[in-house]
């Protein structure tokens, strides 16, 4: 049961996650294996904005720099994306402000920064004066006599809404413009730095990744959603392993209250095994019979400890039995976030069996071996 709660838990986290992610990060992310840029107009791309599967094909450029607002500075990464990126994420799902998502509008481009980078600013959701926008000129070198020589400058205008990922990462270093801009600012001509993919469906991931690799060959890495955000991923999937290997070394521990009881059976039943043998049953008969009890203690603790753990996650899906944090709103979620996997509860099942059989084989076999001596 604590083996069925506690992985359900971490999956939840894991979930939970992930949706977050969802609404910045593309289903499929082409990029170059070595360098920081390149370029799209090639064959490979264009046979893979071609494929059926692919719904949406943007274009993406993204670079540090520097912008400031009325004397406040900090180092941001810009994403320049084209004009159909709201249909290749769930951007809107994520926005706060009563302005609307824009890129650009004739001769103005505009900044859709994250949450946390407006309040780091402090120039508000709907900023009058324009973000001032730094970038060092490519291939140039430094003028020590005059720094702001050595740097393209440009600004970005209020759409009047920014995001909220609950993502460091996103919400205090992201500014989201238009392709032009980005190019411009940078210095590039038609170089990206990624291809971002949606596909009509979306359960075919894994299937279209490996197709598009093959199409774009290994100078270039094709990523889903999770392996775009590896790190983050792979710290939660070493938790949740060793949550695991400690649980199992106290099953481990609690298989010790199962040979004890079955110690207990065998040696109670010293009579009945008299009475058995006289009865014509066999020294492997006897054996089979007290494995079978072991047995059935096993199975039916492991089947009704996952039917207790399921129920459990149940309630608190439903419910939210356990909360996080002492008052509501503290925390995105305000209860635990449970998801229960198949496969975990095959594992759990499968360790139960595992430890369990050798926890009744033990005291059965030598227990047995010697009341089997006695005649």
């Amino acid at each position: 049961m604590a083996l069925v709660c506690t992985l359900s838990v971490f999956n939840g986290f894991r979930d939970l996650i992930a949706n977050f992610f969802t609404a910045f990060d593309p289903e499929l992310k082409i990029t170059v294996v070595e360098g920081k840029v390149f370029n799209p107009n090639q064959a490979a791309f264009e046979k893979v904005k071609k494929l059926q599967s692919i719904e949406v094909f943007s274009e993406c450029l993204e670079d540090n720099a520097v912008i400031q607002y009325k004397g406040r500075q900090t180092v941001v990464t810009i994403k320049g994306v084209e004009d159909n990126f709201q249909q290749l994420t769930e951007i809107d799902s994520i926005l706060y402000g009563k302005g609307m998502f824009m890129l650009h509008a004739d001769e103005l481009n505009y900044g859709v920064m994250g949450i946390q980078l407006v309040s780091t600013l402090g120039c508000g959701l709907r900023f009058v004066d324009p973000l001032e926008v730094y970038a060092p000129i490519r291939g140039g070198d430094i003028n020590l006599a005059n720094p702001m020589a050595s740097f393209k400058t440009d600004y970005l205008y209020s759409p009047g809404v920014a995001f909220a990922v609950n993502q460091k990462k996103y919400d205090a270093s992201y500014v989201l413009t238009s392709l032009g801009f980005a190019r411009r600012l940078f210095d590039y001509d038609k170089e990206v730095s990624s291809i971002e993919l949606k596909l009509k469906n979306s359960n075919e991931v894994d299937k279209v990744q490996k197709q598009i690799q093959n199409i774009v060959g290994p100078q270039y890495n094709v990523q889903n959603r999770y392996q775009q955000q590896q790190d983050v991923f792979h710290i939660m999937e070493i938790e949740k392993l060793i949550s695991y290997l400690f649980l199992v070394f106290i099953l481990m521990i609690a298989c010790f209250n199962v040979i004890g009881s079955l110690s207990m059976l065998i040696l109670d039943k010293k009579k009945d095994v008299v009475t058995l043998r006289n009865m014509g049953a066999s020294n492997k008969l006897i054996y089979r019979i007290f494995l079978f009890e072991g047995r059935m203690i096993l199975f039916l603790g492991a089947i009704i400890g996952i039917l207790l753990g399921l129920l459990l996650c149940f309630l608190q899906q439903r419910y939210g039995l356990v909360p996080l944090g002492d008052s509501a709103g503290t925390f995105v979620v305000d209860s635990y976030p449970v998801s229960v996997h198949a496969g975990d509860i095959v594992l759990v099942f499968v360790t139960v069996v595992v430890f369990g059989f050798l926890a009744v084989w033990y005291p059965v076999r030598y227990l047995s071996k010697r009341l089997l001596k006695f005649k």
